[in-house]
């Protein structure tokens, strides 16, 4: 019985020795890249599967290196299918079915998306949310970028004024924006209260800030002010990384500031832009916090002039147990997000050729 196996093995050898020959005759005939590189890598397949015969080992020293990584890696990716890739998967399959949580699911196929058309709150929240995006989006950018350039300068307290910008991003949310509704309350509110005084604007035509069409103005304004610090440290690292001598040799063929920015800054910034405008429409889309804290007064509910796509998927699965239906709505904006994104990836990988 050994000397069969023993023959069978040398046979085996034997025809891997041969294949393998045989291949590597073949790299150096192909001219082609691409088959040449199959090639290679059949000829490393071959030469893990000699190895394995000739030392009668299960697992080569390839194989166990690679196990040890996959060991390393094996507590993080079961946490991401449990946590995030299966409840994706089944929130896509939900998308076409009827489900309130306790009840049988029932299949709807394309009813659930068709109910968006006559749907006047998704209709309310998806306006919303591009507008907030559209406002957001430029608003933020510009004035991180300035904000950038200008502390990006040698000038007196620098240090202080760069903390100052980036103070709103890592404060607590509740407490900025219960100042910010202080600021803006209709009545009582400062700022009011100098349109009242300063600009004569009559007690019952001034602004209400949190209702009706200006909500998306002041959640637009908000989010400006909060996130601004923090682009505006991604641009400053984007500054420094810009060389001098681009400046200093703009400077000696007379080329002023703005001749300087439009450029040298800017198109040295591409790439950081990119990345700043791919993040900043992303965080957009998701708004949901800023929403409920400044618009949603007591009880969090909003009203159709506040109301956003991810507020609206929380109310219909959370509130309403109308899970089919929400994970209709969430299919769309993770649609939009990805139609935005890939355009946006597209238009980079265009300017960069």
């Amino acid at each position: 019985m050994s000397n069969m196996t023993g023959t069978s093995k040398s046979i085996q050898i034997e025809d891997l020795q041969n294949a393998l020959t045989e291949t590597i005759e073949r790299v150096h005939a192909e001219k082609d890249d691409r088959k040449k590189k199959k090639l290679i890598l059949q000829i490393s397949k071959y030469n893990s599967k000699l190895n394995k015969l000739k030392s009668g080992k299960l697992l080569s020293r390839q194989a166990k290196r690679d196990l040890i990584a996959y060991s390393f890696i094996a507590p993080n990716f079961i946490g991401f299918c449990v946590f995030t890739l299966i409840p994706i998967v089944f929130a896509f399959a939900l998308a076409f079915m009827k489900w309130d949580g306790s009840n049988p699911i029932t299949f709807e196929g394309l009813n659930n998306f068709k109910r968006l058309f006559g749907d006047t709150f998704f209709k309310a929240a998806l306006k919303n949310t591009i507008i907030y995006c559209v406002g957001t989006v430029p608003l933020t950018m510009v004035a991180s970028l300035a904000l950038a350039i200008i502390l990006n300068q040698k000038v007196v307290g620098r240090g202080i004024f760069r903390t100052l910008a980036f103070f709103p991003y890592v404060a607590s949310l509740v407490a900025i924006t219960s100042v910010w509704k202080m600021l803006f309350h209709p009545s009582k509110g400062p700022i009011n209260n100098i349109l009242y005084t300063f600009f004569h604007v009559p007690q019952e035509s001034l602004p209400q800030w949190f209702s009706g069409s200006l909500c998306v103005i002041s959640m637009i304004l908000f989010s400006v002010w909060k996130y601004m610090g923090y682009y505006m440290v991604i641009y400053l690292a984007g500054l420094q990384g810009i060389p001098g001598e681009l400046y200093e040799a703009a400077a000696l063929d007379g080329a002023g500031t703005w001749k300087q920015f439009k450029y040298i800054t800017w198109p040295q910034l591409s790439s950081t832009t990119f990345f700043v405008v791919v993040m900043l429409t992303i965080n957009c889309f998701k708004v949901y916090d800023i929403a409920v804290m400044l618009a949603g007064g007591g009880s969090g509910e909003l009203t159709t002039s506040a109301t956003v796509l991810v507020y609206y998927i929380y109310q219909k699965a959370f509130i309403d147990w109308d899970l089919g239906y929400s994970s209709a709505v969430a299919m769309v904006l993770f649609l939009m997000v990805l139609v935005v994104t890939i355009i946006q990836f597209r238009g980079q990988a265009r300017k960069e050729a």
